[in-house]
C-alpha cells in the first residue's frame, strides 16, 4: 500500500512527493492536470507584497509580522520557512537546475559537448554569508518592471536591478510573445540604460513565427546553440548585459548559458570588470515571457525526473470523483475513467489542488463555493456580494481569493471547532486560507515552504 498519495501535480505537491520520498515513503502523485508551474516565471517568489505597503517588501523575515495570525507563514516562522528553502536549494543542485539568492557567487562550468558531462560540475553554489537571509532581489519582468524574487536560477541572476550595468533587451524576429522596445522603456523610466536589438532568426529557422517554447527546443540541438551565440556575440556591446527572451533550451540551456556568457566576455570585455559588488560574474540573462513558461517547464521536468528515480509515478488526467473515509480516516478515493471510477488506496493524503484558479477550490454564481476533493469546511465570504471589492486593482486585493482550507501548524485542515477533520489528510499550496499569493507574490514560497512542512508532517505519523 501506499504510503502517501498526492493530489496535485503543481511545485506544492511534486515537492511534497519528492521531500516523502526522500524520506523513504513509498508515494505517488496524481492530478487532474498540469500545475501552475508551466505558468509562472521559473523564480521562487516568496513575499513580494504585504497589504498597506505601497513598496516592495525587501526583506521577508521582517515583513512576515504583518502578515494575519493565521497566514500560513505565520503558522511556520522563519526558521522552518528558511529550512524548507534550503531543501530545494539542494535539490535544485541535485538536478542540475541551481536556484540562488543574492549574495551568492555563482559561477558556470566551461562549455561541453555532453550535458550530462558538464552536470557532474554545475550549481556550485558558495554562499558569502548569512546577512542576505530574507532579502529579496528586483528582476526584469517581461514588460521591464522590477519584480521582488528571493530564489531565482542561474540562467536569471543577471538581470538583477541592482546591478547598475547597462542592458541590451534582445527581441527575436517572429516572436509576438516578448517585447523587447516596451521592457527598454519602461527601464528608462525608471533610471536604467536599456536598449533594444533584434536577431534575425532566419538563418536558423525558416518559420515566420516561434514560440518560446519551440526557439527553446531548437536551440537544444548543437549546431543551433553555435550560431546562436555567435548571433549574440556580435550585436552585444562591451560593457553591457544581455536580456534574452527565457528560451535557451530545455534540456541543454547550461550549456548554451555558459557558451553566450564566454563569448560576450570574448568581444572584447575583461571578465574581473563584470565582476559586480555582490559577487556574480554574469552577464547574459533571461527574461520570462508569456506562457507557457520554458523556465517553469524546466522546474516541472527536473522535479518529475528526481522523483522518477526516487520510484514516484506522476499521473495525470485524474480527476477525484469521490472518497470513503470511516470514522476520522479516508479509506480511499476514487477518479474518472471511461468506465467506471478508479479507486486510489493509501495510509496517508496530501491535498495540493490550488486554490479557485487551480481548480482545487469550486465557486458558482449562486454564491457556492467547494472544496473539490474532499468538501472540506472553507473560509470564504458568506455572500457572493462580498466576494470582490469595488474596485477591480484593489490593493487590498478581493476577499474570494484569500478563501480556502484552514489548517493547524501540523497543517492538517481543521473543521468548524478546530479540530482535524481526518487524522491522514494533510494540505498545502494556495488551497490554503488567509493567503492571497499572486497579490502577495508569495505564490512559489507557499509552495515549497507548506509543501516541506506537511510532507515532513506525513513522514513524523509513520
Amino acid at each position: 500500500m501506499l504510503d502517501l498519495l498526492v493530489i496535485g501535480a503543481g511545485l506544492t505537491g511534486l515537492f511534497a512527493a519528492y521531500t516523502a520520498a526522500r524520506a523513504g515513503l513509498h508515494v505517488r502523485v496524481i492530478a487532474h492536470g498540469a500545475g501552475a508551474t508551466h505558468w509562472h516565471a521559473g523564480t521562487i517568489d516568496l513575499l513580494g507584497y504585504v497589504e498597506n505597503r505601497d513598496e516592495a517588501v525587501a526583506n521577508w523575515t521582517q515583513a512576515l509580522p504583518e502578515l494575519p495570525p493565521a497566514h500560513p507563514y505565520r503558522l511556520l516562522g522563519v526558521d522552518a520557512i528558511a529550512t524548507a528553502l534550503d531543501a530545494f536549494q539542494q535539490f535544485t543542485v541535485a538536478a542540475a537546475l541551481p536556484y540562488v539568492r543574492p549574495g551568492t557567487i555563482m559561477s558556470l562550468p566551461a562549455p561541453s559537448a555532453s550535458e550530462d558531462e558538464s552536470s557532474q560540475t554545475r550549481g556550485q553554489v558558495e554562499q558569502i554569508d548569512n546577512d542576505n537571509l530574507g532579502r529579496n532581489c528586483q528582476l526584469i519582468s517581461p514588460v521591464g518592471a522590477p519584480r521582488p524574487v528571493y530564489l531565482a536560477p542561474t540562467a536569471q541572476q543577471a538581470g538583477n536591478l541592482e546591478d547598475d550595468r547597462p542592458l541590451v533587451i534582445v527581441g527575436l524576429e517572429g516572436m509576438p510573445e516578448f517585447y523587447p522596445a516596451l521592457s527598454a522603456e519602461n527601464l528608462q523610466k525608471q533610471g536604467f540604460y536599456a536598449r533594444t536589438a533584434t536577431l534575425n532568426l532566419s538563418p536558423l529557422l525558416r518559420r515566420r513565427d516561434i514560440s518560446p517554447l519551440q526557439m527553446a527546443r531548437t536551440l537544444d540541438k548543437l549546431d543551433a546553440q553555435a550560431q546562436f551565440t555567435e548571433m549574440v556575440a556580435d550585436m552585444a556591446a562591451p560593457g553591457e548585459r544581455v536580456g534574452l527572451p527565457a528560451l535557451l533550451g530545455m534540456d541543454a540551456h547550461t550549456r548554451l548559458l555558459t557558451q553566450l556568457q564566454e563569448a560576450v566576455v570574448d568581444r572584447g570585455r575583461d571578465s574581473a570588470q563584470h565582476s559586480d559588488r555582490r559577487g556574480t560574474v554574469l552577464s547574459v540573462f533571461e527574461i520570462p515571457t508569456l506562457p507557457p513558461s520554458v523556465p517553469g517547464l524546466r522546474l516541472d521536468a527536473a522535479l518529475r525526473i528526481q522523483l522518477a528515480g526516487l520510484g514516484v509515478r506522476v499521473e495525470i488526467g485524474m480527476e477525484v470523483c469521490g472518497f470513503h473515509a470511516t470514522g476520522r480516516r479516508i479509506q480511499w478515493i476514487e477518479t474518472e475513467t471511461g468506465s467506471r471510477p478508479l479507486r486510489h488506496t493509501a495510509r496517508n493524503y496530501l491535498l495540493a489542488t490550488g486554490g479557485i484558479l487551480g481548480g482545487g477550490i469550486y465557486a458558482d454564481r449562486c454564491g457556492r463555493v467547494k472544496e473539490t476533493v474532499f468538501d472540506l469546511p472553507l473560509t470564504a465570504p458568506h455572500a457572493r456580494s462580498h466576494w470582490l471589492r469595488p474596485l477591480f486593482l484593489d490593493k487590498r486585493g478581493h476577499p474570494i481569493f484569500q478563501a480556502g482550507v484552514s489548517v493547524n501548524h501540523h497543517f492538517r485542515p481543521l473543521d468548524q471547532s478546530g479540530a482535524p477533520v481526518y487524522d491522514n489528510l494533510w494540505a498545502a499550496g494556495s488551497i490554503l486560507a488567509h493567503t492571497d499569493p499572486i497579490r502577495e507574490r508569495s505564490r512559489e514560497g507557499i509552495a515549497i515552504a507548506t509543501g516541506y512542512a506537511a510532507a515532513n508532517g506525513v513522514i513524523k505519523s509513520q
